[in-house]
């Protein structure tokens, strides 16, 4: 039997080596024979990510002329629906995608729209700017607890602006145990570094530091203790929560360190691009997505595509279609052409989202079975859906048809009663009554953990699951 090392299995490297740790498949495994492979057991992956954008979607109401080509949302329902102009790019995926409405976090209906990317994978009440920040974990997080031991990275947070922003100004769409933010990689060149680049010769010293630092930090915490009242003793057990987890990440890294790392033709990279080279720059940041699965560097993946409130580079976007500013065109409805021009903007989303959908369906599974999409669950969406009203919000999921997803259909659980139509400068729509509730996201967020693996029947303020997805 030959080997090739650019196809070793990484669990069968690292036992050879004598590291007893599970770890993922690269490819295929030691050249072997027809009959080996025949009975060799295949297991598929499962892997998840998240995308976020802001400032909601176009929703005239049914009278104006722009509602037939300018509307968010498919008309119909069920498996009888109509994409408008403004998603009609997703139409070759049709079988591959389930469109919804009807779905908002229940802390958030009433809260003004650019307060809520904080808690769009988390649900928690993070409130306004008047209230206590309190944040939870988000649901990428939830599911990188049970995989990321199997990955080099655990997860890969990703941003157009970068960093963790403000409370209720979020730039990441990822909060850890604690509710804290994790920071999100905004440059192309570092986040394939971060994939793909071998550490230098400095690291094993730097890591056996890091232990040090480490255990002395954790000695110290443990003989204060018990001088603390029970107020500082919370905030002290948060802080040794924290040091808990760069030790687990510090004892991850060493296990990886003598790895392989994937071999990766980058030579078609641009990893100097911005966001003023908006198109391209979105198109490589979802590549290095695609690319990370594919050597399953990661299994979890979230990308922040903008911040709310017109604030940061992310609101350049807009000038891949000649617009100036993202935000700017949710302002603009009232004007001619209005609804039109927002929903060009969406439509570029919808665009550069459905080719990265694509790409993960032409790809068969690296060390499994169908194509990797059918084993890749995408959410996509944004946590307003009119004019800064957090409400009905626009959602896509796709992928994960080996996990159980059903496609090919809009959820309305809307129905008709939705709040749209322009802001004409007086009272915003978040501040009026709704006119119907909506299904808690929660609901959605226990059956894709179920779906996922993570299982369990309760996440944030759930009050079951969803069925017939």
């Amino acid at each position: 039997m030959s080997i090739s090392l650019n196809q070793i299995d990484r669990r069968r490297f690292l036992r050879g080596t004598g590291t007893a740790l599970a770890l993922p498949m690269l490819g295929s495994l030691l050249q072997a024979s027809p009959l080996e492979l025949r009975d060799a057991p295949r297991e598929n992956p499962r892997r998840f990510a998240s995308f976020y954008f802001a400032d909601g979607v176009p929703m005239p109401l049914p009278s104006d002329p722009a509602y037939q080509d300018w509307a968010w949302f498919p008309h119909g329902t069920g498996r009888e629906f109509t994409f408008t102009k403004c998603m009609e790019t997703l139409e070759p995926l049709r079988d591959q995608i389930t469109v919804l409405s009807g779905f908002s976090h229940v802390a958030a209906r009433n809260v003004h729209g650019h307060n809520n990317a904080d808690q769009f994978l988390t649900a928690a009440a993070t409130g306004t700017g008047d209230m206590e920040y309190v944040n939870s974990i988000s649901i990428d997080q939830v599911f990188a607890n049970l995989v990321g031991e199997q990955t080099r990275l655990a997860s890969l947070v990703m941003s157009t602006d970068g960093g963790t922003g403000t409370a209720r100004g979020a730039h990441t769409l990822s909060f850890d145990r604690q509710g804290r933010p994790i920071p999100a990689e905004h440059r192309p060149k570092q986040i394939f570094d971060k994939l793909f680049v071998t550490s230098d010769a400095d690291s094993v010293k730097r890591l056996a530091l890091s232990r040090s630092s480490l255990d002395d930090m954790l000695s110290d915490a443990r003989s204060l203790r018990s001088m603390l009242s029970s107020e500082d003793r919370k905030q002290l057990d948060e802080y040794m929560e924290s040091v808990r987890q760069a030790e687990t990440k510090v004892e991850k890294a060493k296990h990886w360190l003598n790895a392989p790392m994937p071999k990766i033709d980058a030579d078609h990279l641009n990893l100097e691009l911005t966001v003023d080279a908006p198109r391209e720059y979105l198109q490589i940041m979802f590549e290095l997505i695609y690319l990370a699965f594919r050597t399953d560097t990661t299994r979890v993946a979230t990308y922040q595509i903008r911040r709310e409130n017109g604030v940061g580079k992310s609101d350049h976007l807009a000038r891949a279609v000649g617009f100036n500013l993202a935000h700017q065109l949710t302002h603009e409805t009232k004007n001619p052409d209005g609804w039109k021009n927002l929903g060009i903007y969406c439509r570029f989303l919808n665009e550069e989202f459905g080719r990265l959908v694509t790409r993960l369906k032409e790809t068969p599974e690296p060390a499994g079975t169908g194509s990797m999409l059918d084993n890749t669950l995408l959410f996509f969406g944004s946590a307003s859906s009119n004019f800064h009203l957090s409400r009905n919000y626009p959602l896509i999921l796709a992928g994960g048809k080996s996990m159980g997803f059903q496609h090919g259909q809009y959820v309305n659980m809307a129905g008709a009663n939705f709040q749209g139509g322009p802001w004409m400068g007086d009272r915003e729509p978040w501040q009026d009554k709704a006119a119907r509730e909506d299904v808690p996201l929660s609901n959605l967020f226990v059956t894709m953990l179920q779906r996922l693996g993570v299982g369990g029947e309760k996440f944030a303020d759930s009050t079951g699951s969803v069925a017939d997805i």
